[in-house]
């Protein structure tokens, strides 16, 4: 009796594991199948490689030094945009913002507008550098146009879309250019100065002023002042105030350099990243 129970309980383990080998070797055959049928990744990523390059170029009495940055492997042509610097000439800082510019799909110039690749280090220089073109708009008009040339001589730069930005000095540089009529889709002034050219029907760009509303060094009654020409002539301008920011309040070495030569002037973080971000989605609209 014992035997037989014996006998038939190895059977049915037997039958058990055969069934749960086949078993087993089916889920394998089955996952087997599923792999060799997904498909294979096909996506291509497009590798976009930073270029930058100082260039020399003649503009009127002097030879400017300026600095490109674009990226590489884009599709089509680029919008272009010229960088005026601050007063302190084209120094270190105009071109880290040419490189974030090439990095947002912009073909960007920081243009050399003293000539000779001309810096200050203090604002005494810096005064002098900058008066010749307060003083004479048409100047500076010509400089950045000598930009524009050379720019436009890169297959990848595209001309019929065109914008310029500018930092203190510099912002009211290109408020100027498109006042003088300079065929911009837009331009965007960094804490710069707002008196100057007066407004008139030859200003076809749009306009962005991004202000501190702390800024000793742009009164109220010039802030006013051009708004009011700005509105005569229904220009398309924006303007953006950030209270408690000061002059220069976008470059982060402005602290200490108002330290050292006792000038109103800091580095506001939250001011920054804001202008930032409205110059992208402004210079998103005008150039696309």
């Amino acid at each position: 009796m014992r035997r037989t129970i014996n006998k038939n309980m190895k059977q049915l383990f037997t039958i058990f594991s055969l069934g749960a080998c086949f078993a087993l070797a089916s889920c394998g055959n089955n996952a087997t199948k599923q792999e060799s049928e997904t498909p294979e990744d096909t996506t291509q990523v497009t590798v976009h490689t930073l270029k930058t390059e100082e260039v020399s170029y003649p503009e009127d009495t002097t030879t400017a030094k300026s600095y490109i940055a674009y990226e590489e492997g884009h599709a089509g042509k680029l919008p272009v945009v010229i960088v005026v610097p601050e007063w302190w000439g084209m120094n270190e800082y105009a071109k880290r913002r040419a490189r974030e510019l090439a990095g947002l799909g912009y073909f960007a110039v920081a243009v050399d507008l003293y000539g000779n690749g001309k810096v200050a280090d203090n604002p005494a220089d810096a005064k002098a550098f900058a008066t010749p073109f307060y003083q004479n708009p048409q100047l500076a008009l010509g400089r950045i146009q000598a930009a524009l040339a050379k720019a436009f001589s890169y297959e990848v730069a595209d001309s019929s879309r065109t914008a310029a930005i500018g930092y203190c000095f510099g912002g009211s540089m290109v408020l100027n250019a498109a006042r003088l009529g300079q065929p911009f889709k837009g331009v965007v002034s960094f804490h710069g100065g707002l008196a100057g050219v007066p407004a008139s029907p030859k200003l076809t760009a749009r306009v962005l002023v991004l202000h501190g509303g702390a800024d000793k060094f742009v009164s109220e009654a010039e802030v006013a002042g051009f708004r009011k020409q700005m509105d005569s002539v229904k220009a398309n301008y924006i303007f953006k105030e950030y209270p408690g920011a000061t002059h220069a309040f976008t470059n982060p070495d402005a602290t200490e350099t108002g330290k050292k030569f006792n000038m109103p002037i800091s580095y506001n973080g939250a001011a920054d990243t804001a202008s930032w971000q409205e110059m992208k989605q402004f210079l998103g609209e005008v150039l696309q």
